[in-house]
């Protein structure tokens, strides 16, 4: 039963678009864990190595926000505070000082790292637990990012959040086409500072290529490749695997739902698409078991409104 409903949504063109497309961002997130970490530890360093004060521990060791602003911050986290927006690319814009414990700052570079990203960012302890769109954020408003340019990373997070919150999990060719074309780009810039992005843009054109339901009837050539084509360069995939890339796509998007409903801050865009996932879970028998303990939780929350 799991493989043949898996099978349908996969007959569906526009559906197949947005899991691909998902799929490549999961994928780029993969190679931003190391390249975002590494950027932030060079650049933690190199602030305590310019700036006395800043090595000093937190005074009262009670600074945190209040809200989303620094009420009352010590000399040392007001001088934190003033450096994180001095290498803001848009320090006029809302920076979201609740993802901080503004105490960790002199010690932890990935706290640092969350002044510059989406809210939601709390509880998270390092860059492996962040998805495509904290590091994407991290890269566009952190100045340390360099080699990539800012307005190429606004186009990628751009298509990125019309992706997650497509009202019916669905995009038409013609997005596809040119959301390739601005992954390309953004992995030809990254290429200039990470050796192996060479293989991650081979990576998202064979997904993007790849056509996911005739591989999920045991077929392992992709349907523009012709008799002559390499073997080796064709992307494999089980019904199997087909249905974790989905169910790794899903998860994302209900953890960013869950986070803005849990958030004092949430907004009525978040919660309007929660109820539409929760509605296409449910009409899926598949997905509605696999998510079974997520749609439980949706509903003590819709309980407690």
């Amino acid at each position: 039963m799991v493989r043949e409903e898996l099978t349908v949504r996969l007959n569906d063109q526009e559906y197949k678009n947005w899991l691909k497309a998902g799929r490549c961002l999961l994928i780029l997130k993969d190679v931003l864990h190391p390249y975002t970490d590494h950027h932030m530890r060079a650049f933690h360093k190199d602030l305590l190595n310019q700036h006395a004060l800043l090595r000093t521990p937190c005074r009262t060791a009670s600074c945190k926000p209040a809200g989303n602003k620094l009420s009352s911050p010590c000399r040392v986290c007001l001088e934190w505070q003033k450096v994180i927006l001095r290498h803001h690319r848009h320090p006029e814009a809302a920076i979201n000082w609740a993802n901080c414990f503004p105490p960790y700052w002199r010690t932890d570079h990935w706290e640092l790292a969350k002044a510059y990203m989406p809210r939601g960012q709390s509880k998270v302890k390092g860059a492996a637990q962040c998805d495509a769109s904290a590091l994407l954020n991290l890269i566009s408003f952190c100045k340390c990012f360099c080699c990539v340019d800012p307005k190429l990373v606004r186009q990628v997070i751009q298509y990125r959040n019309e992706l997650m919150h497509s009202c019916e999990f669905r995009v038409k060719d013609e997005w596809i086409k040119l959301y390739r074309g601005t992954l390309k780009h953004f992995v030809q810039q990254l290429s200039q500072d990470v050796p192996h992005m060479s293989t991650v843009g081979q990576q998202i054109e064979d997904m993007l290529t790849v056509d996911l339901s005739i591989c999920v009837f045991g077929v392992d050539r992709m349907d523009s490749a012709g008799p002559d084509s390499d073997a080796d360069s064709q992307l494999e995939a089980s019904a199997e695997l087909v249905g974790q890339w989905e169910a790794e796509l899903l998860q994302e998007m209900l953890q960013e739902c869950l986070c803005a409903e849990d958030g004092v801050d949430s907004e009525t865009q978040d919660t309007e698409q929660l109820r539409r996932l929760q509605a296409f879970l449910q009409a899926n028998q598949d997905l509605r078991e696999k998510f079974s303990s997520e749609l439980q939780t949706i509903t003590t929350l819709e309980v407690g409104q």
